[in-house]
């Protein structure tokens, strides 16, 4: 059957804090070479889908420079391939999405024109390996109208999500968004297979109704329950993870680390494709120490890194320390200084001497929601030699040395941190 993959790629991710206010969230960077896009994309051409549509929103130009004509997923095809989706205003319906659901449906015409009997619908922020021809077929397989992919998670997280109720054949009997008491573990990862002329169906029928939020989760899915469609839970058991806040983020870049990693990038078998630029090999250089991580393409290192994940182009200088910490492409280090539990945003420098996670005060920055240590220091920045900067903090974007006051901040405040509506 023809299947279409529609990745769900507008979101800002507000979570994320300075990572996310000058490119989509799908486009932050993830394990030093690739973009949180990239898995969404690889799983699709991994799995034989190779007509995709990138539904974008906010902030699209990272996107689309990263994207362009799909030629690093082999998606440059003249039938097919991947088409980026904008919102626009035309003569009819237009402008910005007002949810999810919404989102496909502005993109009707386009789906028209391929003609698919399944439509995959994918958000594009989530970071696990997928064969998306296993799910169809189970879809196919149960004669559903819609299946969605789930996995079990804890009772504490549960309330995070849509969590669903399944009987014996994993035929779903009741949804739920975010419930506040989950009476289940089965959580919904935003992953869902539709029959072409029953998402259509459904799409308009809800883009009539006057309270509908537009959204999957909260309308389309519980509605089409409610309505006895035959709606079924696809289990999956392997890794994935949203990487939706900056404590997730830091976290799944340490699972990297691990001597047998629960995401294994190196697996030949189902690679992660992505556009990166040409640089030279690593360079690591006399008396560097580096253990326990990522180092791409362009590094040079003659201080000591651990447990950390570095970009194209960082350079470590002599007698810096770099510990626990996401470096992002084209950042410097210099003599002396300590990146202890940080995220940097590209083309950051950190001045001789200066101390990235200072001290043992662990003030939780309460507006960032960052509590267990890591600070997160925006694109374009430089912080002053031998400054100090605390823990759970959050530094703003395009900082020169002199915007910097006094020689500290403390932890668990956000500093110049550009706030975007």
């Amino acid at each position: 059957m023809r299947t279409v993959g529609m990745i769900l790629a507008g979101g800002r991710g507000t979570r994320l804090t300075v990572l996310s206010n000058k490119r989509a969230k799908p486009a932050v960077p993830f394990a030093g070479k690739y973009r949180i896009i990239d898995f969404a994309l690889s799983n699709c051409v991994n799995s034989g889908i190779t007509n995709v549509g990138v539904v974008t929103q906010y902030r699209p130009r990272s996107l689309q420079d990263h994207i362009r004509t799909g030629a690093p997923w082999d998606l440059d095809r003249q039938s097919g391939g991947a088409s980026l989706l904008q919102p626009y205003q035309g003569r009819m319906d237009g402008g910005w999405y007002e949810g999810t659901a919404d989102a496909i449906y502005q993109n009707s015409d386009y789906l028209r024109n391929v003609k698919p009997d399944l439509v995959l619908i994918l958000s594009a922020d989530h970071i696990y390996k997928m064969d998306y021809s296993k799910l169809i077929q189970f879809h196919s397989d149960n004669k559903a109208d819609v299946t969605v992919a789930t996995l079990r998670v804890s009772v504490e997280e549960a309330s995070r999500f849509g969590i669903l109720h399944a009987d014996n054949t994993m035929r779903v009997t009741a949804f739920e968004e975010k419930p506040k008491q989950p009476k289940s573990t089965l959580a919904s990862m935003g992953i869902y297979v539709f029959n072409y002329a029953t998402l259509m169906k459904v799409l308009t029928e809800d883009a009539k109704a006057p309270d509908s939020e537009r959204d999957f989760g909260k309308n389309i899915i519980p509605k089409m329950v409610s309505d006895n469609f035959r709606v079924f839970a696809y289990p999956f058991s392997s890794y994935w993870v949203d990487v939706g806040t900056v404590q997730s983020y830091w976290e799944t870049h340490m699972d990297l680390l691990a001597d047998q990693p629960s995401l294994d990038l190196l697996d030949r078998d189902w690679i992660i494709h992505t556009r990166s630029e040409e640089r030279p090999p690593v360079n690591i250089r006399t008396g560097a120490i580096v253990s326990h991580s990522l180092i791409t393409d362009g590094c040079t290192i003659e201080g000591s890194v651990e447990y950390s994940v570095l970009s194209p182009g960082v350079r470590v200088a002599r007698g810096a320390v770099v510990r626990y910490s996401i470096i992002m492409t084209d950042c410097t280090i210099e003599a002396g200084a300590v990146v202890d539990r940080a995220i940097i945003d590209k083309h950051v420098r950190i001045g001789a001497g200066a101390h990235i996670g200072y001290g043992n005060d662990y003030t939780p920055n309460q507006d960032a929601g960052i509590s267990t240590g890591i600070t997160v220091i925006g694109k374009d920045t430089t912080v002053p030699a031998n400054f100090k900067v605390g823990r759970n903090v959050v530094i703003g974007s395009d900082l020169k040395s002199e915007d910097f006051t006094g020689d500290t901040i403390k932890s668990g405040t956000n500093y110049k941190v550009e706030m975007i509506d």
